[in-house]
């Protein structure tokens, strides 16, 4: 069980020990493997994850069952979608996965209004969730708008290179091709450029980044 301290260590932005302690006191202790849903598309929200160890990818879906990346949640960081669901007591339009064993915290949805107003630095800390995702959701629109696939797929790379803290990533070209909503054929041919220029050397279901992109 994490500790008053090191959840502060973890979550800065909650400053406040009796916010920490009724974090401690009232939170679920949550162990997801990698490969496998937190929360999924249409369920109802019923906990906010703090993630304290690993991280996860949070997706969108189309109709045809396309999925495409928004952003990872590293630790010390909470879902802004979750908290915008849970608020109104709605269903949640993301889904979330881990991309590696991820130990969370998760507060069941009925503290949320309480400590919002009971604690300030808890606000603060949603407030400041609300901005970071707000602005990671304009540079997942602008690489969708202005960039071209290659510039993404460098960029997606790039930024599990840094959630994994590793420069060799265990991935599929498949699951690259879906997180980047195209096909494992595309993919698989960026790659295979990139490993021409000697950015990245690939291996069975591997993927080791040799210098920066």
């Amino acid at each position: 069980m994490i500790s008053n301290d090191e959840l502060r260590v973890q979550f800065p932005d909650i400053y406040e020990q009796q916010a920490r302690q009724a974090i401690l006191d009232n939170g679920i202790e949550t162990h997801i493997k990698a490969g496998e849903m937190l929360m999924d598309i249409g369920q109802y929200i019923k906990y906010i994850p703090l993630v304290i160890s690993g991280n996860l990818k949070i997706l969108r879906e189309d109709n045809e069952g396309n999925e495409l990346l928004l952003y990872y949640l590293r630790p010390g960081e909470t879902c802004a979608m979750s908290l915008t669901c849970c608020t109104g007591d709605s269903l949640s339009n993301v889904r979330a996965v881990a991309e590696e064993d991820t130990y969370a915290i998760a507060i069941p949805v009925k503290f949320m209004d309480e400590w919002t107003q009971e604690y300030r630095s808890f606000k603060h800390f949603v407030l400041l969730t609300y901005q970071r995702r707000y602005e990671e959701l304009l540079r997942t629109i602008d690489g969708i708008a202005f960039q071209k696939l290659d510039e993404r797929l460098t960029a997606l790379l790039k930024e599990k290179s840094k959630a994994h803290g590793s420069n060799i990533l265990s991935v599929t070209h498949q699951e690259l091709a879906q997180e980047l909503n195209s096909s494992r054929e595309v993919i698989s041919r960026l790659l295979k450029q990139l490993e021409r220029m000697q950015f990245v050397r690939l291996g069975r279901n591997k993927i080791e980044i040799l210098k920066v992109m």
